[in-house]
């Protein structure tokens, strides 16, 4: 069993929209299903397939860029069972494409199903104050908006905002 995936089981991580296609020759991608047991304010646990794996994730609140992450590894059938008898709906669906750019892993997410239109780039930091270099193809920073939190994402999907999506 996999045991928290930071020593700290800290997450600090920046999420960005995406203005462009340009990424796209440079990415591998893999198809993501996640559900939602709980999330509030304070704690969301998530059920979380990315090809053949599985894992569930608590997260704690976020407080800046950072949050508490705990990923457990579990038995793939428990996830697909969990997703569809006890998880919110709706699901989310998404194809997570990794890029490597300027020495940074980007985890570029196109969203499917209810949420489809939406891509969000998300890196990960060792330090909150950490720079970097911004790729071409990076938009606006979305860190501290709310309603790109995939947990979010279930409650008030992508398709259901207003037309002023900004």
């Amino acid at each position: 069993m996999e045991t928290s995936k930071t020593p700290m089981a800290q997450e600090i991580e920046r999420k960005f929209l995406v203005k462009d296609d340009s990424w796209r020759s440079q990415a591998q991608g893999v198809a993501y299903r996640q559900g939602y047991l709980t999330r509030d304010l304070h704690l969301a646990i998530r059920v979380r397939i990315a090809g053949d794996r599985a894992w569930l994730t608590l997260k704690g609140a976020t407080v800046g860029v950072s949050r508490s992450e705990y990923e457990y590894g579990i038995p793939l059938n428990d996830a697909q069972e969990m997703l569809d008898r006890l998880c919110h709906k709706p699901l989310i669906e998404k194809v997570r494409y990794t890029v490597i750019d300027e020495g940074m892993t980007w985890e570029i997410d196109e969203f499917l199903g209810e949420n489809q239109g939406l891509i969000v780039a998300e890196v990960e930091l060792e330090d909150e104050r950490q720079s970097f270099v911004a790729p071409a193809w990076l938009g606006v920073e979305v860190s501290d908006d709310p309603r790109y939190y995939n947990a979010n994402l279930v409650q008030h999907p992508y398709s259901q905002w207003k037309e002023s999506r900004d």
